[in-house]
């Protein structure tokens, strides 16, 4: 898994023959290449090197390479809103300076040029459509930008076959009203009283019923300037939408950082992190804010990264917000930032001009085998099951829950080359493993126990991994484990939220702290999978100040007192034998009366004699 020497197969002096059933794969030698296969979508064909077979046989191989190739094809999911979703929005690239001419041209290159085809459908019209409400109560809409109103342009998109999405904000003003965003740097006069409060019923019938819309982002900067709680404003909001009778329209709530589990009921998204610019930093920072919240996700609701900066490439950025920080991403850059939104599960948006898309930017992203990343139904965002300093490993199943198959993300956020060294047993995998290389389209051959890989500063590589077995998993971080209480609106330490933090001795650098004092606030592992019943030991590592202690329960049974001793600022460990039955448990943490230790871990073993 190493950089190929050799980027394209012999076919000259070597002729090709093709070998098995399948007449879409082809053997092709090529001594000096490290791909084992190597897939050409645009014909249709998988390439196998027969060079590196490595102790397969041919027809093992062979039918790999077909399953890669049938693997090209995502499966229709079972309900559209189960997956993130994908399309394009207008305020990365136009910020308010938007119009109907820009909107239907975008539509109709989004139509024609491959990317409705991957499944990019939604069109969405961000800040700057409206010119405020009216002395009615009616919305009304930029006598400049729309003069035919907004009907003529969701009518458009609908007859392309795509969807059309429009926007607000859950107070009085709309952030481009409030901080501008024009070419100019103005303000947008016309967003002023033009957002939802006191106007919910109307323009949900307005946007929904009457004018089509299937899609709303609710921003919060005229919420915050109003001092709404966000919890109360979203309900009625959402409360709204259902209201219009329309089962099918999408709520994105917009607060710029993770609003609270209670996000999840209501939306089927949520913002996140503050605004993306197109440069690393920013990109740089989006990861890390979403690294540890995995256990947030589920299908149909799915944390917001924030739009797509792709296509915003060094020396070709097209972007009204160039002071703001729009200086560009190398192509290694770009990589990093789409394939770790599909990682993730982020909502895919398009924020570049998709009419004058780089070709590399759109091969990128819509390219299957990393879309597949993202939209399947399992609804599952990456965790990190490894980290050294700023390069993490991070996993998901693919396929099926608890399969044999999993996506591998190797994010190098330094600034310097590392050479990854991953375990098999991190990513609970045994056997023989089969790498795929999503972004290359390669199968790079077979590895058993470890695989080591360089990979450069700010880049990163995506990998399929098909094992001979799935392994029991021994090892649940805390901060990937379920907060029901974590939020980032106000600081957690003053809210009393449990929250993960840095600790150099915790394992991965990183622990739980501010758990407990009531019993809302607990630490919850939601998938802890056995694969036969008996005797296990719980080894929970932990780091307490003084004297604690937590509630230990198993799905949702009687609770066992656990008591913590102090570690004085280290590590310490204690333990509790459990019976467990065979299939998936829920272990919670909790303490109603008083602080518990921070948490580092839980390790699961069976009972010695087992």
């Amino acid at each position: 898994m190493k950089k190929p020497t050799c980027l394209t197969f012999l076919v000259a002096a070597l002729a090709a023959t093709t070998h098995a059933a399948d007449s879409r794969v082809e053997f092709r030698d090529c001594p000096k290449c490290d791909k084992r296969i190597r897939i050409d979508l645009a014909a249709g064909k998988a390439y196998v090197n027969p060079s590196r077979l490595e102790g397969a046989s041919r027809d093992e191989v062979a039918a790999r390479a077909a399953r890669l190739l049938d693997a090209a094809t995502i499966p229709p999911a079972r309900d559209p809103k189960l997956r993130p979703l994908m399309g394009w929005s207008s305020w990365n690239t136009f910020g308010v300076d938007i119009s109907e001419t820009i909107i239907l041209e975008t539509a109709r290159a989004m139509a024609t040029n491959g990317l409705k085809g991957a499944g990019y459908i939604y069109v969405n019209i961000d800040d700057g459509f409206f010119w405020g409400h009216g002395e009615d109560g009616i919305l009304r809409f930029h006598p400049e930008r729309f003069p035919n109103g907004m009907k003529p342009t969701v009518d458009g998109i609908h007859a392309l076959g795509l969807k059309a999405g429009i926007y607000s904000d859950a107070g009085a003003d709309t952030c481009g009203s409030m901080w501008g965003g024009s070419g100019s740097g103005g303000k947008d006069k016309g967003g002023v009283g033009a957002g939802l409060y006191g106007h919910d019923a109307a323009d949900c019938k307005l946007h929904f019923n009457d004018l089509g819309f299937d899609f709303i982002k609710v921003d919060y900067c005229g919420g915050g300037k109003l001092k709404l709680d966000e919890k109360a404003r979203y309900t009625e909001i959402a409360n709204a939408i259902k209201a219009t009778g329309r089962t099918d329209v999408r709520l994105n709530l917009c607060r710029w950082a993770f609003p609270g589990t209670w996000a999840a009921d209501i939306a089927e998204s949520w913002r996140t992190t503050k605004d993306i610019r197109a440069n690393w930093k920013s990109v740089k920072d989006l990861i890390g804010e979403n690294l540890y919240l995995s256990a947030y996700a589920r299908p149909g609701h799915y944390n917001d990264m924030d739009m797509l900066e792709v296509g915003q490439l060094k020396g070709a950025v097209k972007s009204i917000f160039g002071k703001h920080g729009d200086t560009g991403l190398t192509p290694d850059e770009e990589t990093t930032h789409f394939g770790m939104w599909c990682m993730l599960s982020s909502p895919l948006l398009i924020g570049c001009d998709v009419r004058t898309i780089p070709a590399s930017t759109k091969a990128l992203i819509t390219n299957p085998y990393l879309l597949a990343m993202n939209q399947n139904d399992l609804g599952l965002q990456g965790y990190v099951a490894a980290r050294e300093g700023n390069a993490y490993v991070l996993v998901k199943d693919a396929g099926e829950k608890f399969g044999r198959s999993r996506y591998v993300a190797l994010y190098n956020g330094s600034d310097a080359e590392h050479e990854f060294t991953v375990r098999s047993d991190a990513l609970d995998l045994g056997g023989a493993i089969d790498a795929f290389d999503l972004v290359e389209m390669a199968d790079v051959g077979r590895f058993a126990d470890h695989v080591s890989v360089k990979v450069a500063p700010h880049a990163s590589k995506f990998y399929r991994f098909d094992a001979e077995r799935r392994v029991q998993r021994t090892v649940y971080e805390a901060e990937c484990a379920f907060l029901t209480d974590y939020q980032e609106l106000r600081d957690a330490v003053k809210a009393g939220t449990a929250f993960p933090d840095q600790m150099k001795e915790a394992s991965g650098g990183t622990y739980v702290r501010y758990i407990g004092n009531r019993a809302s606030n607990d630490l919850v592992w939601k998938d802890v999978k056995v694969d036969a019943a008996g005797e296990y030991v719980l080894a929970f590592d932990y780091a307490a100040p003084e004297d604690r202690a937590f509630d230990l329960s198993i799905d949702g049974g009687a609770a066992m007192r656990v008591a913590t001793p102090g570690t004085a600022g280290k590590i310490g460990t204690v333990t509790a034998t459990v019976p467990l039955a065979t299939g998936v448990h829920t272990i919670r943490l909790f303490n109603a009366t008083a602080w518990m230790p921070d948490l580092d871990r839980l390790t699961l073993r069976p009972c010695r004699g087992r």
